[in-house]
């Protein structure tokens, strides 16, 4: 009897292993909205770490959240570290790309709690006068461990929410920047 469940239990683990190594190898989470603020006005909200806290989804989960900024005020190499409660945990963003006005790519490192190495991407077009569509996107690779859980927990809902909240946010703040009027005042 025991020999059957052991061999039964043993049937459900390769099952469950085959599943999860079909899962994809990487993953895609992306939101998008329309600021009414030229480019280069959201452009640099996101391009200064120091204004993130701002409008970032996760500084609002944690406002007691030790902050360490490295390198450049701005722009490329300029770096962000964060540690605090379980729900921001610990990690690191450094800006390995930033064309102006139009691209801003980040290496976004998580160190707790789960460690993971991730793209951030945020993408500036122009929509019209005086308006940007503003898309942030994060890409990465699925692991064993993270295919697994991908069974449980959806990625793009996990992460998702936090974007679309942030992006509100942060269109609240470009829009009332002194780089919006002066863009609206210029598109009329």
């Amino acid at each position: 009897m025991i020999k059957k469940i052991g061999i039964g239990l043993g049937v459900v683990v390769a099952l469950f292993c085959a599943v999860v190594v079909t899962r994809p190898p990487t993953f895609h989470v992306e939101r998008s909205t329309t600021v009414a603020a030229p480019p280069e006005s959201v452009f640099d909200q996101v391009n200064d770490f120091h204004r993130w806290s701002a409008w970032s989804p996760w500084e609002k989960m944690d406002p007691g959240m030790k902050r360490t900024y490295e390198g450049a005020a701005s722009g490329m190499g300029s770096s962000y570290s964060w540690s605090g409660t379980e729900k921001v945990g610990e990690g690191r963003m450094t800006i390995e790309d930033a064309t102006r006005a139009s691209r801003i790519g980040i290496k976004l490192e998580f160190l707790k709690p789960f460690k993971a190495t991730n793209a951030a991407t945020f993408t500036f077009q122009p929509a019209g006068p005086g308006a940007t569509k503003v898309t942030w996107a994060m890409d990465g690779n699925n692991n064993f461990v993270s295919k697994a859980m991908s069974l449980f927990m959806d990625m793009d809902k996990l992460v998702g929410g936090d974007f679309e909240r942030g992006l509100a946010s942060m269109k609240t703040v470009a829009e009332k920047s002194p780089g919006a009027t002066a863009g609206a005042a210029s598109a009329n």
